[in-house]
């Protein structure tokens, strides 16, 4: 319908606005637009100005009970609850009244009472469910979950289609409902690490399916919304719409003679508006290798200046310029195989991915990139823009803060190790950790977002002692930490443990801890060196030689920080502090593992591994 003077109350001006906004409208904008002008009908609304927000709707009936919706996340970096709270946003604007928790902070014995659930859950690791999902997660699973006959619900996933387990816990998750009895809402998506296409498609199908269902019951009744709070002033980059950071200084860390090199970076954030604290990480999208790039082009007979569409909307660039800029061409993953054997005239690629050859699939991803796939499968047919087509974005590449903007304003300091290993007869390297170390100078800039981790934060009460752990580049939130107390003067004592190859030419950051340590900001450090005993000693056992000590801590209210390799050493010390708990407290192992659980319900114990 196109708008009109004659028939409608509008201006000229606001007709031509009207009929160029409305047919862009998707249904859930639509929907959203009329509960909007349904509630401010019959409601009060103030809006102070400056950075505090206030918010009050209120009507008189009762509210439905049909349009209350939990919305649960599981994360471990914070991009499920950031998308979960985008969520609730909408959902609330509709006219639900919203539960939205943590999966930990969610009771699950009310989960019987729940008649609309929305999950957005990550998977981490090996598909494992994240820090904070795993107690939710148990009880699904356990024979104490209930029967959810009268349950709805939707999963959002979010994964790494490079790992074998793929968007394991959100499939996890939506499996068990549907087991338990509950209806879906709407189909579960996986989302890969270029998830904001996805997840918004998703969030717009549950909007719209809540809507068709519970569109009988009319307008939003007895909704008593509030929401205070100081908002600090948004950037106008992100994620989706990066900021040109300039580079103030590259240097490695590492002593002559080391067999590592770690870079410190520090950006300048003049003019970003972007607001960050310890804990948080920065998001770089990198450059891939120039000769990897030359070399596809080269191999597919491609033509390099030859035009390409790089996204949904149609934007163009040169073959040159996507490759280098726009995909990821150095990570080869099942999706992207299953694609490609459609492309391939080869039919060994249409075997390996055949049910049956899960194995010998796994072993080929392994170490290889999309010159080795297109190199083993030849000849190839289709365009070059079908070929690009099945390529995953570039996805970026995070690294925690390793600065407190308190102490450093408009910058922010990165810790990067540089990548690099020999595979299947080829030398490979890090996409980003190269371009740092080989070809970024001072003066020129990359483009980078904040991404906020609320899941890896310093106690609210600067009182609160805290341990650190973590080797390698894992201390670099622990500088910003240490920065951060330092700043605010905080009285809470403050242990690190920490660790690399070698004393002298691998202790990074070694005069700024030894500094905090003479200055009381850092209250004890203990420091394990691997290479430099014929025994290899490792943080989790200076741990073990302080275990008196530091179950004292523990019981006097510390708060433990993990940060590094999940793998490895994360699990490592995560069972060298069971044993502490064991052989200390006299605890058995399920005590331990129960104290453990509890610290970190209280917010106690945070990891940020990787």
């Amino acid at each position: 319908m196109q708008f009109q003077v004659m028939n409608s109350p509008f201006s000229q001006e606001q007709v031509e606005l009207l009929n160029r906004l409305v047919p862009t409208l998707t249904e859930s904008q639509q929907i959203w637009l009329s509960g909007y002008f349904t509630a401010t009908q019959n409601s009060n609304t103030t809006l102070h100005t400056a950075t505090e927000v206030t918010t009050v709707i209120t009507t008189d009936s009762p509210v439905a009970i049909s349009r209350e919706v939990t919305v649960l996340f599981g994360s471990q970096t914070g991009n499920s609850q950031g998308l979960a709270k985008a969520l609730t946003i909408k959902l609330e604007q509709l006219g639900f009244q919203v539960t939205l928790s943590s999966m930990s902070d969610f009771k699950s014995n009310t989960l019987k009472k729940v008649k609309n659930l929305l999950i957005v859950a990550s998977t981490h690791g090996e598909g494992t469910p994240p820090d904070n999902a795993i107690p939710f997660y148990e009880f699904l699973h356990s024979k104490r979950a209930p029967q959810l006959e009268d349950l709805q619900f939707s999963v959002l996933a979010l994964g790494d289609s490079s790992y074998e387990f793929y968007c394991q816990t959100g499939k996890d998750f939506d499996k068990r409902l549907e087991e338990l009895g509950g209806k879906r809402l709407s189909t579960r998506v996986d989302c890969d690490l270029d998830y904001d296409d996805s997840a918004a498609d998703w969030i717009e199908n549950v909007l719209a399916n809540l809507n068709k269902k519970l569109e009988s019951t009319g307008p939003a009744q007895g909704t008593t919304l509030t929401e205070t709070g100081t908002v600090a002033e948004q950037s106008a980059y992100s994620r989706t719409s990066p900021f040109k950071a300039e580079v103030l200084e590259n240097l490695n860390l590492n002593g002559r003679g080391s067999d590592r090199e770690t870079r410190h970076l520090e950006l300048s954030l003049e003019g970003s508006n972007f607001h960050y604290e310890p804990g948080d990480c920065v998001g770089i999208y990198p450059e891939n290798s120039l000769s990897l790039v030359e070399s596809l082009i080269e191999n597919m007979g491609w033509k390099p200046e030859e035009l390409v569409s790089v996204n949904k909307k149609g934007e163009e660039r040169s073959l040159r310029e996507a490759l280098l800029n726009n995909f990821e061409i150095t990570v080869l993953t099942k999706p992207l195989l299953e694609q490609a054997a459609k492309l391939s005239s080869n039919k060994s690629l249409e075997e390996l991915v055949e049910p049956g050859h899960e194995v010998e699939l796994r072993n080929y991803l392994d170490g290889r990139d999309l010159l080795d796939l297109v190199q083993d499968f030849s000849p190839w047919k289709g365009t070059v823009q079908e070929f690009v087509s099945i390529l995953r974005k570039m996805p970026p590449r995070l690294y925690s803060i390793a600065s407190s903007s308190k102490a450093r304003p408009d910058e922010v300091h990165l810790t990067i190790r540089t990548v690099q290993y020999e595979s299947h007869g080829r030398e490979r390297y890090g996409v980003c950790s190269t371009q740092c170390a080989e070809r970024l100078e001072p003066g020129e800039q990359l483009s980078m977002y904040i991404h906020h981790n609320p899941n890896f934060k310093l106690p609210a009460n600067s009182d609160t002692p805290i341990i650190m752990i973590g080797p390698g580049t894992g201390v670099a939130p622990f500088r910003a930490f240490l920065e951060e107390r330092e700043e605010s003067s905080a009285e809470g004592k403050a242990w690190l443990f920490y660790g690399d190859q070698h004393l002298l030419t691998d202790f990074l950051y070694q005069l700024d801890f030894q500094r905090w340590v003479k200055e009381g900001v850092l209250t004890r450090m203990d420091v394990a060196f691997s290479r430099d005993t014929d025994k290899k000693v490792y943080v989790q056992h200076r741990m073990l030689e302080k275990s008196r000590e530091l179950y004292q801590w523990l019981e006097n209210g510390a708060s433990v920080y993990i940060c590094g390799d999940e793998k490895h050493m994360a699990h490592d010390v995560h069972n060298t502090l069971i044993t502490i708990l064991e052989q200390e407290g006299g605890k058995s192992t399920e005590e331990a593992v129960a104290y453990l659980n509890d610290m970190q319900q209280q917010k106690r114990y945070q990891r940020d591994v990787y």
